[in-house]
C-alpha cells in the first residue's frame, strides 16, 4: 500500500516526464482554443486530457506511445471540430449551445430558467456577484455558452449590440 518497488517510481518519473512534454508540445501544436473552454465541448476536452495524462503517468498498461496517440488524437478532434463548427452554423448548433436571456430589466424569465435549470437564488448570487444590490439597475443576465452567467447593468448596456445571437433578449 506504501510502497511497492523502486522501478514503479522510476517509470512514474520518467514516463511522467515525457509525457508531461509531449502534452505541452501537443497543447502548443493545438493552439490556445484546445484548453479555452469557451463551450462545454471544450470544457469536456480540457478534462478528458487531463484524464488522459493521468491514465499514461500512473497506468502500467499504456505506454507513452499510446498517451501521445491518445493525446493528439483529443486535440485533433478537438481542432477539426472548431474548425468545422467556426465554418457551418449546422455543425456549430450541434457542439454549441446559444447563450439566453435569464434576467432582462429587473425581471427573472422563468421559462428559460426552468428550461436551463436555474433558480432565483443563483441569479441573484450572479447579480450580488457582480457588485450589484438593485435588480432594477441590472439590464439583463445571460447564461454563456460556457455555463457562466454574465451580468450588464443598465449604465453598461450601451446599444446592446453585444446581445447579438442571445436567445429571448429585448
Amino acid at each position: 500500500m506504501w510502497f511497492d518497488s523502486w522501478s514503479d517510481i522510476f517509470r512514474t518519473l520518467i514516463i511522467g516526464s515525457a509525457s508531461y512534454l509531449t502534452l505541452v508540445l501537443v497543447l502548443r501544436a493545438s493552439g490556445k482554443r484546445t484548453l479555452s473552454q469557451l463551450n462545454a465541448f471544450d470544457f469536456v476536452v480540457t478534462v478528458a486530457l487531463g484524464s488522459t495524462f493521468a491514465t499514461i503517468l500512473l497506468s502500467t498498461d499504456v505506454t507513452w506511445a499510446e498517451g501521445f496517440a491518445a493525446l493528439g488524437l483529443l486535440a485533433s478532434m478537438q481542432f477539426l471540430v472548431a474548425f468545422v463548427s467556426s465554418r457551418w452554423q449546422g455543425a456549430r448548433a450541434l457542439v454549441t449551445s446559444e447563450p439566453v436571456t435569464l434576467l432582462r430589466e429587473g425581471a427573472l424569465q422563468t421559462a428559460e430558467m426552468r428550461k436551463n435549470r436555474l433558480s432565483e437564488s443563483e441569479i441573484l448570487q450572479a447579480v450580488r456577484s457582480s457588485g450589484c444590490g438593485d435588480l432594477a439597475q441590472v439590464a439583463t443576465v445571460v447564461l454563456e455558452t460556457n455555463g457562466t452567467l454574465t451580468v450588464i447593468t443598465t449604465d453598461r448596456y450601451g446599444d446592446g449590440s453585444a446581445m447579438k445571437g442571445v436567445v429571448n433578449n429585448r
